[in-house]
């Protein structure tokens, strides 16, 4: 561990705190502990992180930086594969406040800042049937910010539709502080005045490069395939004014030129009719051999797998049986036609079964159109880079590269690097890729702890450089040049591009401030430098790739950490304890309850996003449950032994809450001040109805119905009319769905008590509650149905709560929420209902996990025209009564979601504590679902 300085607060964070405001400076150890890693192998420490929110603020940071001579890099998402968002000066997240995304011309155009992710961009043009270009694998994480610094394409965009060929113009700061934009006509004449000396040397640059006809050549050859090595030096091609070239030159300038503050995006079409297959063949060169015919035909896709690839998940559930029987020599593509219309899709087809004929293949052809089996075909893609970094050895960092090579020798490439794998003892080595664009991936797992580990790796890539140019490829296609290979910029380039891109650096950033070290490196080991150090901590924490994928789900992100900062706070305190920095670990270790376990939500959606499935919120649930005393335990056991007797307990407290309005969130908001373990109460609380259980006899039942307890306790509707039992109850009846309601009082699926690590509790709750509706379903014969998503979720995974003979009983047991008898059995019986302009839904966190989301979502279809829910997705916060006691947690995490209501409209979900959050946020009501349903049947 290097040099970590103050523990609290450091000179840097104080200095920026005079223009900055403080809430949007973190500069505890913990805070850049937790920021110094991104989702490369390379770890920097920054002095300080700092959330900007306007060109202003930028500006001031430039100045500051200039005159101390410290360096500012710019993180969006950190996704960054090759150190390109580490400093160990100020690390600049714009991550919270640029994140504006304005279709324009009908969707034909989109106008974004760098803060927002491809996904929510791509969400916010669905509805025109358009989409962004570049499609990264990582675009449901990585930002606008990074997607255009690193000028990233992906699967399906190649070349045509990256980055740089579909932005339409720019608006940029420089170091100095002055800012310009290729939309404002002014502008091209101020960047010859106010910037001359910039404006002068692209200009004489330019006339450099077009009087060097071998250069010029060399340039647009070399832009023909995948390449962001070094600088957008096709820039000078493609452009005159010098305005227009620094802009794009911008587009894979990694941060180092300049703070690109928005851009105009030309969309492209999101093809509705797609059709997919999976062809196997006896070996990598008959394979590459249909890379011709797929284009000629118009395929949008086709992935290469070598064999290596394909073992790595042959045993996951849905592969084809047939994958395990292949030959050591086989590969296969995944290929996929898309089109407008279902008579081009045709056409497209018609001319690959032409061209196919003359191939050599083992197996495939067949074609599906079924999205299910389409997305199926799509998770052996997809699990690739997860399958080699489940298995790898702990400590071991995942190293993924990307080269690109002419088509004719892609299946030469294949081969050479695979030679390169036995000779340096990557034994799991994997190769996939692009193949339509001759751009592969490589996947090596690789330990940087001992010296002899860091020459095998230095001597892996001494002899992968020679190779890859030796073949006319680039040494990256699509992931930035990064500090992995910012030394071989000139050995790939030349002596005379490298001087065009040392005067360039030069002229933008005389001060050398913007991202040192990335792209341009004179340090010829710098590749070997600053490795990110992975000790081994616990099985959650050392499977972590740090790869920043569950970031954009995660409620309190904004608020505390992420699942990866957690993460990477677990690693450095072993680190800090196994070097003997007692102090710096006793430092972190002081912050750690809040920023890692306190504001966790423990929703586990981090796991739905996560390549190697990590549910951290597990890790929490431990971390709680390590940390809680026993005086703590015997409680929560006790309150869980007399259950019945605290849910009323709870309930009358609610209603005498409700019945309190604001005083009692005034009464309650004091109390806090002496315990932050006391609860604060909203203003808009439901009014918790004393009910009874309905005693009518039903003869063979289609459910046995459980009441959760969140509904026993407060399952009113925010209108106050009736409540979520009664409402499901009567509607079922209507639909003729016979439901036995069991006796429910005294029981609870015991999530209430997992959530905070109270493992007594929730055991003792588990097996009472797993006896209890054993007896009820009649030993399993009736499937059980919960109105409250998570509930459903935490029965669904009861299992490990269980002794042995309940987990005999338990596998015999079905469990279905409310939703999925909502949309599978009521909807189609739902008469038609005239249709609202726009609804609004939240489908709550456990629905998401379980696949479910999509059915709240038709359920919202039968009563709008068109139904919006958050944009970036993920859970309100609430998190059981988490937003009682952290309610910072709950607001924070509803403002991230980018949820676009613009009215005071109802928001309709399925969970009533989540409706509750949703309805103090934004002071509107938050309804059941149910709601919507009861009226349409009462006509």
């Amino acid at each position: 561990m290097p040099p970590v300085g103050n523990y609290r607060n450091t000179k840097c964070g104080e200095e920026i705190r005079r223009f900055i405001p403080s809430e949007r400076i973190k500069d505890r150890l913990i805070d850049r502990i937790s920021f110094a890693s991104d989702a490369g192998f390379y770890r920097l420490i920054p002095e300080a992180v700092v959330f900007p929110e306007n060109e202003e603020e930028i500006r001031r940071l430039f100045s500051w930086c200039r005159i101390r001579k410290i360096p500012i890099v710019f993180r969006a998402g950190g996704t960054s594969l090759s150190g390109q968002s580490v400093t160990s000066g100020i690390l600049c997240d714009i991550s919270r406040h640029w994140k504006s995304c304005q279709p324009e011309t009908e969707g034909q155009y989109v106008r974004v800042q760098p803060g927002i992710t491809g996904a929510t961009v791509n969400a916010r043009m669905r509805p025109f049937g358009r989409k962004i270009g570049p499609d990264p694998s990582s675009i449901s994480s990585a930002m606008m910010g990074g997607i255009l610094s690193n000028n990233a394409s992906g699967m399906c965009c190649g070349v045509q539709h990256n980055s740089y060929h579909t932005t339409r113009s720019i608006r940029f700061v420089l170091p100095d502080g002055k800012s310009y934009s290729t939309e404002q006509r002014e502008d091209y004449s101020r960047f010859f005045t106010e910037s001359e000396n910039l404006a002068q040397t692209l200009v004489k640059l330019r006339s450099r490069i077009l009087a060097n006809a071998a250069l010029s050549e060399k340039i647009r050859q070399k832009y023909r395939q995948k390449n962001t090595v070094g600088y957008a030096l096709n820039a000078f091609l493609d452009y005159e004014h010098p305005l227009d070239i620094f802009a794009r030159l911008l587009i894979g300038g990694e941060g180092t030129l300049a703070f690109i503050s928005e851009a105009v995006m030309e969309t492209i079409p999101e093809h509705p009719f797609k059709a997919t297959s999976l062809l196997f063949f006896p070996d990598i060169r008959s394979a590459c051999a249909a890379i011709e015919p797929l284009n000629a035909a118009g395929a949008a896709m086709a992935e290469l797998m070598d064999r290596a690839s394909l073992r790595a998940v042959e045993n996951k559930a849905g592969m084809p049986e047939s994958m395990k029987n292949l030959g050591p020599d086989a590969a296969a593509l995944l290929i996929e036609f898309q089109a407008e219309t279902e008579e081009e899709l045709k056409n497209q087809l018609q001319i690959w079964n032409e061209k196919s004929t003359v191939l050599t293949m083992l197996e495939g052809g067949i074609f599906t159109r079924n999205a299910a089996a389409r997305e199926q075909l799509w998770k052996i893609r997809k699990g690739l880079f997860p399958a080699v970094g489940a298995v790898r050895k702990s400590g071991t960092s995942v190293i993924l590269e990307d080269l690109c090579f002419p088509l004719p020798l892609l299946g030469t490439a294949v081969q050479e690097l695979q030679t390169l794998f036995r000779k340096h003892r990557y034994e799991n080595a994997i190769i996939f890729g692009h193949a339509r664009d001759g751009n592969l991936h490589f996947v090596i797992t690789q330990s940087f702890d001992h010296p002899e580990e860091i020459s095998r790796y230095e001597a892996f890539i001494d002899e992968l450089v020679p190779m890859v140019l030796r073949l006319g490829g680039s040494l990256k296609a699509e992931h930035g040049t990064g500090r992995n290979m910012a030394p071989f910029v000139e050995t790939e380039w030349g002596a005379e591009a490298y001087a065009i891109m040392k005067e360039l650096k030069a002229a933008a950033d005389p001060d050398n401030i913007l991202n040192p070290g990335v792209i341009l490196n004179t340090d010829s080991r710098a590749h070997l430098k600053d490795l990110k150090p992975l000790p081994q901590v616990e099985e959650e924490v050392d499977r972590c790739i740090e790869c920043g994928f569950c970031e954009p789900l995660c409620p309190s992100r904004e608020l505390s950490s992420s699942p990866r900062r957690r993460i990477v706070i677990r690693r450095a305190i072993r680190e800090f304890e196994q070097s003997g920095n007692l102090r710096a670990a006793e430092s972190l270790l002081q912050d750690q309850p809040y920023e890692v376990m306190d504001t966790c939500a423990v929703d586990g959606l981090c796991a739905t996003a996560c390549p190697v499935d990590i549910n951290t919120g597990d890790l929490v649930k431990r971390l709680r449950r390590e940390n809680s005393s026993v005086l703590e335990n015997k409680v929560a056991l006790e309150l869980a032994r007399h259950f019945a007797q605290t849910e009323k307990l709870v309930g009358t407290a609610l209603r005498l809450g409700n019945a309190a309005g604001s005083f009692g969130k005034n009464v309650s908001s004091a109390l806090r001040k002496f315990s932050k373990a006391l609860p604060l109460l909203p203003e808009k609380m439901p009014s918790s109805p004393i009910r009874n259980q309905r005693t009518k006899n039903t003869v063979s039942p289609d459910y046995l119905y459980f009441p959760s307890c969140i509904n026993r306790m407060m399952g009113s509707h925010s209108s106050g009319k009736g409540n979520v039992m009664d409402s499901f109850l009567n509607i079922c009846e209507k639909t003729g769905i016979r439901l036995l309601e069991m006796k429910s009082e005294g029981l609870c699926c015991s999530q209430i008590f997992s959530s905070k690590g109270f493992s007594d509790a929730r055991d003792f709750m588990a097996e009472k509650l797993l006896g209890e509706v054993w007896k009820a379903s009649d030993e399993g014969r009736i499937p059980v149905i919960c109105d409250v998503s998570s509930c459903t979720y935490t029965l669904r995974n009861l299992r490990p709560a269980l002794s042995l003979s309940s987990q005999k009983k338990f596998d015999q047991l079905r469990f279905t929420d409310m939703v999925e008898v909502l949309h599978d059995r009521i909807l189609p019986l739902l008469p038609p209902v005239p249709k609202v302009e726009n609804l609004h839904l939240h489908p709550v966190c456990s629905l998401q996990k379980m696949g479910a989301a999509h059915k709240l979502l038709a359920v919202g279809k039968h009563f709008a025209e068109q139904v919006s829910e958050p944009l970036a997705g993920g859970c309100c916060g609430m998190a059981g009564d988490r937003g009682f006691l952290f309610p910072e947690l709950t607001a924070s995490s509803i403002k991230a979601s980018g949820n676009p209501i613009a009215y005071k409209a109802t928001i309709y979900s399925c969970t009533a504590t989540c409706e509750m959050a949703l309805a103090n946020h934004y002071g509107t009501e938050a309804a059941s679902v149910l709601l919507l349903i009861e009226k349409a049947l009462e006509g």
